[in-house]
């Protein structure tokens, strides 16, 4: 699988990355046997990049990344991390809030605090690396610092500046749901990269508008997740969903049409989605979440599923593909 570098950084991530959430319980139990198979599928597959974060299953996904990758060889593959919250331990019988509240099926062990601190920072990549059971990671991103963003540039990013100059780290930056505060991260900071979720798919191309050019220009890496937009453009149908909530009529109409292009040429709108983001220069490859070896080899397959130009001139000339300001056309 070809793999691409991050900006300017030593880290050279597979185009296709492992999204460890769901191996966390994301929303239903994964038994331990199911979680370290589909790391061992992916693995497989050939991805060599992981992504992961405290905040997934309470610290569970990294736990069991690191379990499903150790003895393998640490050189071979990449870890990315997350930064923003810290995981406290609860006392014994105190009332934890419900983690499923934060869509884990886990058990409320500890509480999640956000702390966009320097020494929050460091705390929380020491903390990552004891569950990973590693001696480092290669990049960490700050965490959703949507409502703590002069913490986030005043004080979270410049510790991970230093962390990286230390060799700490070998690559930082941020992941959000949103264009804004990243394409400014690639403005008044350094970073290496960042991980845009949901903002530049079939259905919602808002990153094109400043995020992507701004990151070209610049020479800085993006990664792109989210690229079913939650379930839509995966399986377009009455009650999907689109961004964890219910999929508009004219979203799910839009989506429908494309499905509809995509057969005509063969494909799968699930691949179709999955290499739309490849297309920009700046994208340095997709992450995609897992569940199963069954999922994982249904998205190496759809990942190795060519997608003829033919396609992309047709759902431009119906007007399906989104525009910067992430309408369609």
């Amino acid at each position: 699988m070809r793999r691409s570098r991050l900006g300017r950084s030593a880290v050279e991530i597979t185009e296709l990355s492992f999204g460890a959430a769901a191996i966390a319980n994301l929303f239903t139990e994964v038994a331990p046997a199911q979680a370290a198979a589909t790391v061992d599928a992916a693995w497989d597959e050939g991805v060599r990049s992981f992504d992961t974060a405290p905040h997934y299953g309470l610290g569970l996904s990294e736990r069991r990344l690191g379990e499903a990758l150790r003895g393998r060889p640490r050189d071979a593959y990449t870890v990315s991390t997350k930064a923003g919250r810290l995981l406290e331990p609860l006392p014994p019988g105190a009332a934890g809030a419900d983690a499923l509240s934060e869509g884990f099926a886990v058990a409320p062990t500890h509480r999640r605090r956000w702390d966009f601190s320097a020494d929050g920072v460091r705390r929380s990549i020491e903390d990552s690396l004891g569950r990973l059971g590693l001696d480092r990671v290669d990049t960490v991103y700050l965490h959703d610092p949507d409502d703590h963003e002069e913490a986030a540039f005043r004080e979270a990013y410049p510790a991970l500046e230093k962390l990286r100059a230390e060799g700490v780290v070998r690559a930082i930056g941020a992941g959000m749901n949103q264009t804004a505060m990243l394409t400014r991260f690639l403005r008044d900071t350094d970073v290496d990269a960042v991980l845009c979720a949901g903002r530049f798919t079939l259905l919602d191309s808002s990153a094109l508008a400043e995020l992507l050019p701004e990151a070209a220009a610049r020479g800085r890496a993006v990664v792109v997740g989210g690229v079913f937009n939650s379930g839509l453009l995966a399986d377009p149908r009455p009650g999907a969903t689109y961004d964890y909530a219910a999929a508009p009529a004219h979203l799910l109409d839009r989506a429908l049409r494309m499905e509809a292009v995509a057969h005509r040429h063969g494909v799968p709108l699930r691949a179709a989605a999955l290499h739309h983001p490849l297309g920009h220069p700046a994208v340095a490859g997709v992450l995609l979440g897992a569940r199963s070896p069954e999922e994982v080899r249904d998205a190496a397959a759809l990942f190795r599923t060519p997608v003829p130009d033919a396609l992309w001139d047709e759902l431009r000339a119906e007007g399906l593909l989104g525009t910067p300001d992430g309408e369609a056309a």
